[in-house]
């Protein structure tokens, strides 16, 4: 009983991309596994300026026209306001987007490009787009390694969690519930960049001060320079973040003036926060998920990451451009140089070469979620109600 228990626990559903023949096939042998040269990538990864820019301007010119729109329509009567807030948290989800391929190199075909509009689109969302992007790297490059990288939400394993009290345990399981990603979509953009700063410089001016008293000879640049800050990795990241609060603060001071900072305010923090909650849902969804893959890092294999530590994410035709066909993130975290205008094309290109893809819809957010538990020992994903209902099973049997 405990062996059928326990293999019902591990059992993965099939749920195929609709381009896809359904099939039910195991994880293919070592041997016998598909690799990221089967797939026909290379044509795809070709960013074209023309539509790259029409992107941008079909993005933000809505975006601030629907600002200006929102402010008059408050002067008649904030019943008018609600459509317009819809759409100003769609274009805002869509900046996020456009941000998320330039910090991949891919939206433009210059990589300067990319940068300049990749900051003036992390302006727009209050988040500095180098670090992010950076951060963002990192996830593709251990997608489905999960002893290297725990998820949108650091997730602990089976292990972690069992050493833990009840109180922390619930503390944990509530923190992690998609409600609170609507505060935590506010701390994210609003208030996590700009508390990074002030952390970062009060370090700084603590180590200036430290290093400053030594009898070390010491001028002032190579302090400076001995600075090792644990809020930012390197230079050229600093001057993102700091350059980044100076035009979102300065606009906050701008814009607070020009329409009221009760008017702005109001609009601001809804935008932003259900737009960052948002993107955190489709993140989530789109690697939390019965059956993802989620390995050690022996054995651990890229190209399973992305094909099987992905899902397919089936959206509505308007949600696909609102989020830049981010949908398609099998194909994404297999080459993140595709830009979002190529992805659809491609993910059809290789269909038959995805049959273990998990199709996922922004409904399933909440089955999703249970998933909050890495067990180490089966390489798998599992809820806490099913880690306790075994953990209770070993200790009866003992």
């Amino acid at each position: 009983m405990l062996k059928h228990y326990l293999h019902r626990l591990g059992k993965i559903p099939t749920s195929v991309h609709p381009l896809v023949k359904s099939t039910s096939s195991p994880l293919p042998k070592a041997s016998d596994r598909i690799k990221k040269s089967d797939f026909v990538l290379t044509p795809y990864i070709k960013s074209n300026n023309r539509r790259a820019t029409y992107q941008i301007l079909n993005t933000v010119v809505p975006y601030a026209l629907l600002w200006i729109l929102a402010v008059q329509a408050a002067a008649i009567s904030w019943w008018l306001l609600p459509p317009i807030i819809a759409l100003l948290v769609l274009f805002s989800l869509r900046c996020f987007s456009l941000m998320h391929d330039c910090g991949h190199d891919s939206l433009f075909r210059s990589k300067r490009m990319n940068r300049i509009m990749g900051f003036c689109l992390g302006v727009i969302n209050a988040m500095p787009q180098y670090g992010w992007s950076r951060d963002h790297a990192y996830h593709h490059k251990t997608n489905g390694d999960w002893e290297r990288y725990r998820g949108v939400a650091d997730f602990l394993s089976t292990e972690e969690f069992s050493q833990l009290d009840p109180f922390h345990q619930k503390f944990y399981e509530v923190l992690r519930q998609p409600l609170m990603g609507i505060p935590g979509g506010f701390f994210y953009l609003i208030i996590k960049p700009r508390l990074t700063l002030i952390l970062g410089a009060y370090d700084f001016i603590h180590h200036l001060f430290t290093e400053g008293k030594k009898p070390s000879g010491l001028n002032l640049a190579q302090i400076i320079s001995s600075n090792k800050s644990k809020h930012w990795h390197t230079a050229t990241e600093f001057w993102d973040l700091l350059f980044n609060n100076i035009c979102v603060i300065g606009s906050w001071i701008l814009l607070g003036n020009l329409w009221g900072f009760g008017l702005f305010w109001s609009l601001y923090s809804i935008t932003l926060s259900c737009s960052a909650t948002i993107f955190i849902w489709i993140f989530f969804v789109q690697h939390i998920f019965e059956g993802s893959y989620a390995h050690q890092t022996a054995g651990w294999d890229y190209v399973l990451g992305a094909v099987k530590g992905s899902s397919y994410l089936d959206l509505p035709a308007v949600l696909r451009w609102f989020t830049a066909d981010i949908g398609y993130h099998n194909i994404h975290h297999l080459s993140s140089k595709i830009p979002n205008y190529h992805l659809a094309a491609c993910h059809q290109e290789n269909a038959h070469l995805l049959s273990a893809v998990k199709t996922l819809c922004i409904g399933d957010l909440f089955d999703c979620s249970q998933f909050l538990l890495w067990d180490a020992e089966s390489n798998q994903l599992v809820t806490i109600a099913s880690f306790r209902e075994t953990a209770q099973l070993k200790t009866a049997l003992k």
